[in-house]
């Protein structure tokens, strides 16, 4: 059976990482989108990055563009809009599905570990998963939960 260390994707500059990387750590992952009404989000996730990762948490940011096509640019122009807007300095990854056939590896495990309201599938941009340090899902949260209401969940792992 797999684990959340089991899975690879690629950071925005091609390399590829490991889950495994993030062994020991509290993980946040989130599917994000650079032209929706959640895009705000960016900044509180970054704070609570900036916030924590020295206790141990790591954000990790999978755009996706399959919702109302709300991430259509290339890779280096979601960067750099992460970048130059939100000041965004946590890993993000390549574009990816979150749903479908096409859906990738490790969104097809978080889904299946924490279903959501619709079940197995993804309802929107920013919906979280909360991993703890030995690789579980603990929890997740949609689109509307906001990263700063997140804090206390987070604290209990850390």
């Amino acid at each position: 059976m797999n684990t959340f260390y089991d899975f690879t994707a690629a950071k925005m500059d091609g390399t590829e990482a490991t889950m495994s990387d993030y062994k020991g750590k509290v993980v946040l992952v989130v599917n994000t989108a650079s032209k929706c009404g959640f895009t705000p989000q960016f900044e509180g996730l970054e704070k609570l990055y900036e916030d924590y990762k020295d206790k141990g948490l790591e954000v990790l940011g999978f755009p996706c563009n399959q919702f109302a096509h709300q991430d259509s640019g290339t890779n280096a122009e979601i960067q750099e809009f992460c970048q130059l807007n939100y000041g965004v300095k946590f890993t993000m990854f390549q574009k990816i599905d979150v749903n479908g056939a096409n859906a990738h590896p490790l969104y097809k495990y978080l889904k299946q570990e924490a279903k959501g309201a619709l079940g197995g599938t993804i309802k929107w941009n920013f919906t979280k998963f909360l991993i703890d340090r030995e690789g579980k899902v603990i929890a997740r949260f949609g689109s509307a939960t906001k990263p700063e209401e997140l804090v206390s969940e987070i604290e209990k792992l850390l």
